[in-house]
């Protein structure tokens, strides 16, 4: 399945390439999503100087992963990535149909997508991990 790729950091995609290339086929085959998806790597300075600045979000409309890079490690920025995945594929199934309430404390105030993250934060991990090893 194809997925675009857009760099509008500094992020070296030489050293990234090779991770996405084997990554993104083992992601697409263990979280089962059926769209291709476009990973967007976006430089934000003020953000990555944040102790806890945003790391990266999933935008469902055009089914795009947007992933902030100053001051990530590779592996971190590859972490986000897995995660997000599993946001693009509850879209894929459609678990956003419903439009849930998004932006700030969406997912303390929604039970719904409550569950929608902790989805995205263990099943990201794991097959994250999978990969890694």
């Amino acid at each position: 399945m194809h997925f675009n790729i857009s760099n509008n950091s500094n992020l070296d995609m030489n050293r990234m390439k090779p991770l996405l290339s084997s990554f993104m086929p083992f992601a697409r085959k263990n979280m089962g999503y059926d769209k291709p998806v476009s990973i967007k790597f976006i430089s934000d300075p003020k953000n990555g100087a944040l102790p806890l600045g945003k790391t990266a979000y999933y935008n469902p409309n055009n089914y795009s992963v947007v992933l902030y890079t100053d001051d990530r490690h590779p592996k971190d920025i590859m972490r986000s990535l897995s995660h997000e995945l599993v946001h693009h594929t509850q879209n894929c199934r459609g678990d956003f149909d419903r439009k849930p309430k998004m932006g700030e404390g969406y997912f303390q105030n929604d039970s719904y997508m409550r569950e929608k993250e902790r989805e995205a934060y263990e099943k990201g991990n794991m097959v994250f991990r999978d990969w890694e090893e």
